[in-house]
C-alpha cells in the first residue's frame, strides 16, 4: 500500500495491524501524529483557520529535515483538517430556517421543547446556537405557539414584537395585517401604534396601519389548525388572499369590492364548499379554470 493511502486510512482510523506498522514506518510519521494532536485542540469560538495552518505547518517545518519532499502532501492533509472543521463551525452558526409552501401546514419543536404550528406560506427562523441564551424567532406569516416557560420568549415580525415568558398563542404578520391572539398565560405586544399586554382570550390587531379592537376570543386554539379559516370584519381583500394561500390558487376578482367586510369562514379541505362560503354572502357567482379561479357579481 503506497503512502498516501496509508494517510487516508490512518485519518478514517481503518489501519488493520499491520497496516498501522507500515504508516509507523514512513519517515514523517512523527510529524503526522504531531499534527494530529493540535488540530485536537481547536476550540470553535477562537478557530483562525488561516492563522491555524500557518502555525502547524511552521512547527512542523522546524523540526523536519532538509531536502526532503514532505510539505505538499502534509499541507493537503493540514488543509482538509482546516476546511472541514471551518465548514462545520461556519453551519452551525447558521439560523434554522423553516419554510412552508402554499397549502401546507407544518408542526416543529424548538430546541427547548416550546412547539410552534406554521400556517402555510410562512418562514420562521431561530439560532439553535443561541438558544440557551436567546429564544428568539423571526416570523413573516402566521403561526401557534406554545412555549414552555424559561427566559424571554420573542417573537419578532416587521410589524412588532411578541414577547413571552411560558404560554400559547397565535402570531399572524402578513402585509399591511398583524394580528396576536393570546390562549393561555399573558403576551406583551410591542409595536409603533400600541403597546400592551394580552391575557387569555385577547386579541391585538393592526390592519392597514390603524389598531382595530377586537371582541374576546373563546376558543382554546385556532381555527387554522384544524383547517379553517376564520374572519370577523375583515376586508374581503384579506380574505381573498387567505384563499390563495390554503389552496394555492389565483383569484380574479374582476369587479368585486374588495373593501367589503366579511363576516364568516371556509374549510381548507374542499375547495367547492370553500368558494360558496366567501361568494354567497356577496352574492357573487365564480368559476374555475385550471389554476384561476374567477369571482365576479352576479
Amino acid at each position: 500500500m503506497n503512502r498516501e493511502e496509508l494517510i487516508i486510512k490512518w485519518l478514517d482510523k481503518s489501519l488493520n495491524s499491520q497496516e498501522l506498522e507500515q504508516f509507523k514506518a514512513l519517515e514523517d510519521f512523527d510529524e503526522l501524529v504531531k499534527l494530529d494532536k493540535s488540530i485536537n485542540y481547536f476550540k470553535a469560538p477562537e478557530y483562525d483557520t488561516s492563522e491555524g495552518l500557518e502555525t502547524i505547518l511552521s512547527s512542523v517545518s522546524e523540526t523536519k529535515k532538509p531536502n526532503q519532499n514532505w510539505t505538499t502532501p502534509l499541507t493537503r492533509i493540514a488543509a482538509i483538517f482546516i476546511l472541514g472543521f471551518s465548514i462545520f463551525y461556519y453551519t452551525s452558526t447558521l439560523d434554522t430556517t423553516i419554510d412552508t409552501l402554499a397549502s401546507e401546514k407544518s408542526i416543529i419543536e424548538l430546541p427547548d421543547g416550546s412547539s410552534t404550528n406554521i400556517n402555510a406560506l410562512t418562514t420562521l427562523s431561530y439560532n439553535k446556537k443561541n438558544w440557551k441564551s436567546t429564544r428568539d424567532v423571526n416570523l413573516n406569516g402566521e403561526a401557534f405557539f406554545k412555549v414552555k416557560k424559561g427566559s424571554t420568549f420573542n417573537v419578532i415580525t416587521e410589524n412588532g414584537t411578541v414577547t413571552v415568558l411560558g404560554t400559547q398563542f397565535n402570531v399572524k404578520h402578513r402585509e399591511n395585517f398583524f394580528e396576536v391572539i393570546c390562549y393561555e398565560g399573558s403576551v406583551s405586544v410591542t409595536n409603533n401604534i400600541k403597546n400592551t399586554v394580552l391575557k387569555p382570550g385577547d386579541s391585538y390587531l393592526i390592519l392597514d396601519g390603524k389598531y382595530i379592537a377586537k371582541e374576546k376570543e373563546t376558543l382554546k386554539n385556532p381555527n387554522w389548525i384544524n383547517n379553517k379559516s376564520y374572519f370577523k370584519s375583515i376586508p374581503f381583500k384579506y380574505v381573498i388572499n387567505e384563499f390563495e394561500r390554503q389552496y394555492n390558487v389565483k383569484i380574479d376578482t374582476q369587479n368585486t369590492n374588495l373593501s367589503k367586510l366579511y363576516s364568516g369562514s371556509f374549510t381548507h379541505s374542499d375547495i367547492n364548499l370553500a368558494l360558496k362560503s366567501i361568494t354567497l354572502p356577496f352574492n357573487l357567482n365564480y368559476s374555475i379554470t385550471e389554476n384561476t379561479i374567477y369571482i365576479a357579481s352576479e
